[in-house]
C-alpha cells in the first residue's frame, strides 16, 4: 500500500475509456460517458465524528509523456499531504507508450483512476473530463512533464484548508528570475500583464499549471476550452466572478520544445482572444 498521510482515503483502481470529445462547437455539452463496470466506493471521503473531511482531487492531463508520467504518479501517491487525495489521470489519446505505462502502474497497485479519451482532444478537454469525474471538495491540476514537482501541492492546498483562500495559484515567477527561455518568459509576462490590465488583478503567473480551488467554484465556471486556452479561460472567468486568486511561489524546471514542450506561439494568440472575449462578453 502507498501512504496517504493522516486520515487519507483509499480508492479503488479503475480504468475507463471516454468517448471522443465533440469539437464541432465549444458550447456543446459533453457527450454521455460509458458507465463503469465497477461501482464507485460510496464513502469516498474519510469521516470523523460523523463529519466528512476534505478530499483533494488531483487531475493529471497527459499526452505523450511516457518518460515522466510514472515518476509523477509515484510522487503523487506517496508524498505527504495535509488532506486525503484521489488521483485522476486523463490519457488524452497518447501514442508514445504512455497508455502502457499507465496500465503497468495499475497492475503495480497504484491507487489511481485512469480515464482514457477516445482520441486527443487537448489539455482543456482532458481537464474537463477529469473535473466531471472528480469527487473531492478541492481540485488541483498537475502536469505530467515534471516541470513542476508534485510535492509542492501540499503548500498550495493549505490556504484553502484553513479558510484563508478559495483559489490558489502556484506562481513560477514570485521567486524572481527563472531558467526558462526568454521567449517563454516574455510571452507569459505579456499574457499576465494583459490579464491584469483587463481584469484589474495583480497576478504574476496567469498561465501556471498549478490552479487549486474549491470544486464548486471550478464547476461553476462553465469551462468549454479544449486546448491550452483552458488556462486563460479559467483565470478570466474566476476574475469576472469576483474570486480573489491567492498566489504562492513554486519552483519549476522548464523544458524546451526538443524535450517535449507542446505549447506554441499560436496558443498565445488564442489566449489573447480568450482574455479579450471573456472581458467584454
Amino acid at each position: 500500500m502507498f501512504p496517504f498521510g493522516s486520515g487519507a482515503a483509499e480508492h479503488r483502481i479503475k480504468s475507463r475509456t471516454e468517448p471522443e470529445p465533440n469539437r464541432n462547437a465549444e458550447q456543446e455539452q459533453e457527450p454521455e460517458h460509458e458507465q463503469e463496470h465497477e461501482p464507485r466506493t460510496q464513502n469516498w471521503e474519510p469521516e470523523r465524528q460523523g463529519r466528512r473531511l476534505p478530499l483533494l482531487s488531483i487531475i493529471v492531463p497527459v499526452f505523450n509523456e511516457a518518460l515522466t508520467v510514472r515518476t509523477v504518479l509515484d510522487r503523487l501517491v506517496t508524498m505527504e499531504l495535509p488532506v486525503a487525495r484521489e488521483v485522476l489521470i486523463v490519457d488524452d489519446g497518447s501514442t508514445d507508450g504512455t497508455r502502457e505505462v499507465l496500465e503497468t502502474a495499475m497492475r503495480d497497485g497504484l491507487p489511481v483512476t485512469v480515464i482514457h479519451a477516445a482520441r486527443n482532444g487537448g489539455k482543456g478537454s482532458a481537464i474537463r473530463l477529469g473535473l466531471q469525474q472528480a469527487r473531492g471538495s478541492i481540485v488541483a491540476i498537475q502536469d505530467a512533464d515534471l516541470e513542476l514537482d508534485p510535492r509542492q501541492l501540499a503548500s498550495l492546498v493549505q490556504p484553502i484548508l484553513i479558510g484563508e483562500a478559495d483559489v490558489v495559484y502556484g506562481s513560477r515567477f514570485l521567486h524572481g528570475r527563472t531558467q526558462a527561455p526568454w521567449v517563454n518568459v516574455a510571452a507569459n509576462r505579456l499574457l499576465t500583464g494583459l490579464t491584469n490590465v483587463l481584469y484589474g488583478s495583480r497576478l504574476t503567473d496567469m498561465e501556471t499549471c498549478y490552479k487549486v480551488m474549491r470544486i464548486e467554484i471550478a464547476r461553476s465556471l462553465g469551462l468549454t476550452a479544449n486546448r491550452f486556452d483552458i488556462e486563460p479561460e479559467i483565470t478570466s472567468k474566476l476574475l469576472r466572478r469576483g474570486h480573489r486568486i491567492h498566489e504562492l511561489p513554486v519552483r519549476f524546471d522548464p523544458r524546451s520544445r526538443a524535450q517535449g514542450k507542446k505549447i506554441g506561439w499560436h496558443d498565445g494568440i488564442r489566449a489573447i482572444s480568450v482574455l479579450m472575449s471573456n472581458r467584454f462578453r
